[in-house]
């Protein structure tokens, strides 16, 4: 993964951190930093330069307790299956560093099976001065049972906030759970999952006792880095400080609102890259830095993005990548995605409701799966404003950046031309755009790597004819296959000849048909 994200570094450093974030500091080096240092090892953990202990009353504190879901139990228990669950002894041999109070906290070394939990109590949701601001400089934890690394309670600004009163434009700058990536390091961070676990007394079985009917959630925590309060990512004063996060399940998680100002993060993932979870209140939020998402799909699908509630891109560099064999996006959201700067470059085989945004952006269907190689979009000079190499398999290309103005593009494939829909008259089409195939339209010689070189299964009943979304339509798929492998959703008849010129205007725009120019 890291060979992947090489390209990027070019880029980063001409970016400055937003300054937009209450909690940012012009920190270069863990020298500008007041606060505990944390120093991690698999035979004993330093505070300051002492050794750490289980000492509960500490502000940090170690013990080997860590949440994971059991093997063995019933299905009283909770809802994972078998390959959820793990044994005592393996979640036995990680050792969590568990931070209970309020302040700045570096942390640097290694755990090879461990965790760092941060938890301020259950009054800190509502406690402004619960703040944590976790420092990485140059770690390396790894949870096979668990999230590496977890916030549990920090202070919550939003934790009052309803559907009726939530909205896309949140400031997170005085939330409680911050972290910052300084500059020159790289970190990483490999971790798992908690499937759902109940609340023993919660737990209400049928008239016949053999399942559950209502339980309520004791634990889920679904990501490899995860908060169950609003959490936010920063940079250095450079932004070249690195972390990269690599999941089993999903990877970066907030269960209220995650914002991303600054460093380079790179998360490759078994599902969701992203995940807010919050529905209908989360925002996901991107002002700065930059942002790789590669979804493997190991767990067989997976956005690069998704949130439950808003998406909004206010700058930075984005590349997202869905899983290439299942019906998910490059960028996905509930309530609506807004993109107002930055650079975007998402592919999936799916396309959300992109709603009102400032920035100009162009969507581009194709009319059959491609995959891995570099794609590029030239102006009318022949200039490349757009270059990207892509890995997974996918029929969606979104693409947006200040460098999109108007005018006649083009459109490659390595050295191959694709031509599709010019995009003036027509090729319009609305949310929840699912690309219309059948296993006989993908090319025999297509790869999917991202699914061990297997050919997607879409099922067998894909019908021929095309039924247009209703008109309250807000979610994924209800735009059936229409003639020809191309997508559904108001779109017009494919044109008798494709063209290899791409008029872009200020604003949306959307390009249909596409394939390689013959």
């Amino acid at each position: 993964m890291k060979k992947y994200f090489l390209f990027i570094l070019a880029v980063v450093m001409s970016l400055s951190v937003f300054s937009g974030c209450g909690n940012q500091k012009e920190l270069s080096s863990s020298a500008d930093i007041q606060g505990s240092h944390i120093s991690l090892s698999d035979n004993k953990v330093l505070i300051d330069g002492a050794d750490a202990t289980n000492d509960n009353t500490m502000p940090v504190y170690v013990a080997n307790d860590i949440v994971y879901y059991e093997e063995g139990r019933d299905f009283t228990y909770g809802e994972g299956e078998k390959s959820d669950e793990h044994s005592k002894e393996e979640a036995g041999r990680h050792l969590v560093v568990h931070i209970t109070q309020a302040g700045n906290y570096i942390l640097s070394g290694s755990l090879k099976e461990g965790q760092i939990a941060i938890d301020l109590g259950k009054d800190a949701k509502e406690d402004p001065k619960a703040v944590v601001n976790l420092y990485l400089n140059g770690v390396d934890i790894t949870s096979t049972v668990a999230p590496a690394v977890i916030f549990y309670n920090a202070y919550e600004p939003f934790y009052d906030v309803t559907e009726e009163t939530a909205a896309k434009d949140v400031d997170t700058s005085s939330a409680g759970a911050n972290v910052f990536i300084i500059d020159g390091t790289e970190n990483n961070i490999q971790g798992s999952y908690v499937a759902r676990i109940y609340k023993p007394d919660s737990v209400q079985l049928s008239e016949d006792g053999k399942s559950v009917e209502d339980a309520k959630k004791l634990h889920k925590y679904d990501a490899a880095f995860y908060s169950k309060v609003t959490m936010n990512m920063n940079g250095g004063k450079n932004n070249t400080g690195i972390l990269n996060i690599k999941a089993e399940n999903e990877g970066l998680d907030s269960e209220m609102h995650l914002t991303v100002n600054g460093g380079i993060i790179n998360i490759e993932s078994g599902n969701d890259g992203i995940n807010t979870n919050e529905d209908n209140i989360s925002v996901a939020t991107m002002n700065g830095g930059v942002l790789n998402i590669l979804v493997n799909g190991k767990t067989g699908e997976g956005d690069g993005i998704d949130s439950n509630g808003w998406l909004v891109i206010n700058g930075g560099i984005l590349t997202a990548q869905a899983c290439g064999f299942s019906m998910d996006s490059g960028i996905d959201s509930d309530k609506g995605i807004h993109i107002n700067g930055g650079t975007v470059i998402a592919s999936g085989n799916m396309l959300d409701r992109i709603s009102e945004s400032s920035a100009n952006y162009a969507v581009f269907n194709f009319s059959r799966f491609l995959g891995a190689g570099t794609y590029s979009l030239k102006n009318s000079d022949n200039f490349t404003v757009f270059q990207k190499d892509i890995t997974n398999s996918f029929t969606t290309l979104i693409i947006s950046g200040t460098d999109l103005a108007e005018g006649d593009y083009t459109l490659w494939y390595g050295d191959n031309q694709l031509a599709g829909n010019k995009g003036e008259n027509g090729g319009m089409f609305g949310g929840g755009m699912r690309p219309g195939f059948s296993t006989g339209e993908i090319p025999k010689d297509m790869p999917f790597p991202e699914n061990g070189g297997k050919r997607p299964d879409f099922g067998e009943n894909v019908p021929n004819s095309f039924t247009p979304p209703s008109e309250d339509f807000k979610g994924k798929g209800q735009g059936e296959r229409a003639p020809g492998g191309n997508f559904g959703g108001n779109m017009q008849n494919q044109p008798s000849e494709l063209s290899e010129i791409f008029t872009i205007k200020n604003g949306e725009n959307y390009f249909s048909f596409i394939s390689i120019k013959e």
